[in-house]
């Protein structure tokens, strides 16, 4: 899985980012210090840093030129300034590109992309678990080579559950992820999953692979062969 460092300070602003790249597929940690990512600069590396200027224990600008001392990983700098001036030093000085506060978790997740294409490490557009496969840009699913036909709505769960690589999904987390706020409740998640498992059992499939953890929520699982 393609990892992403999130360093930000502002908690909340944090945890929305990790929450928009990790619906987005990616793995993603996060650090609010300058300290803190340092510490992360050893093997494994993550594949990309979204790096916030404003940090309170070191600048943003200086942070960044401490990284490429000692690494390529790209960086997406974070800011909240708009200085023309200033955005064309940090590009010289190694930014891979930015993006000016506020921005959408869609436009940061857009511009990440963009940047792992270039240096040839996009996420992959299809995700397999078992005879699974999804494919992600003709949101298509097969099951053994054989399609199977879901809704709008069905297949983004069968991704959203399949990006988190066998971790368990909080409904809250697929409400506010999968659904967008929408006027939904649990109910409305139990119906999807029931006919998402019907239509992958008609296919041949095991309803196991869409597993209910009691308690906590959903985790799309690999059937014992």
């Amino acid at each position: 899985m393609t990892t992403v460092l999130v360093v930000e300070d502002d908690v909340l602003v944090r945890e929305a980012l990790v929450r928009s790249l990790t619906s987005a597929g990616y793995g993603v940690t996060s650090v609010g210090t300058a300290m803190g990512l340092m510490r992360r600069l050893v093997p494994p590396l993550p594949d990309l840093v979204v790096l916030d200027l404003g940090l309170p224990d070191l600048d943003g600008g200086q942070v960044l030129r401490m990284m490429r001392a000692v690494s390529r990983v790209p960086v997406i700098i974070a800011t909240a300034r708009s200085d023309e001036s200033e955005i064309v030093r940090l590009l010289r000085d190694g930014a891979d590109d930015y993006v000016t506060k506020p921005f959408s978790g869609e436009q940061l997740a857009a511009r990440v992309l963009a940047v792992l294409r270039r240096a040839g490490q996009a996420p992959p557009d299809t995700l397999a678990a078992g005879d699974l496969v999804i494919d992600l840009a003709r949101r298509r699913v097969t099951l053994g080579g054989s399609p199977v036909d879901l809704n709008r709505r069905e297949f983004d769960l069968l991704a959203y559950l399949a990006r988190r690589d066998g971790a368990v999904v909080t409904r809250r987390e697929l409400l506010t992820e999968v659904w967008r706020g929408s006027d939904v409740y649990d109910r409305t998640i139990d119906v999807h999953v029931y006919w998402l498992r019907r239509k992958l059992a008609a296919c041949g499939g095991d309803p196991g692979y869409v597993e209910t953890v009691r308690g906590v929520g959903l985790r799309l699982a690999v059937p014992a062969p």
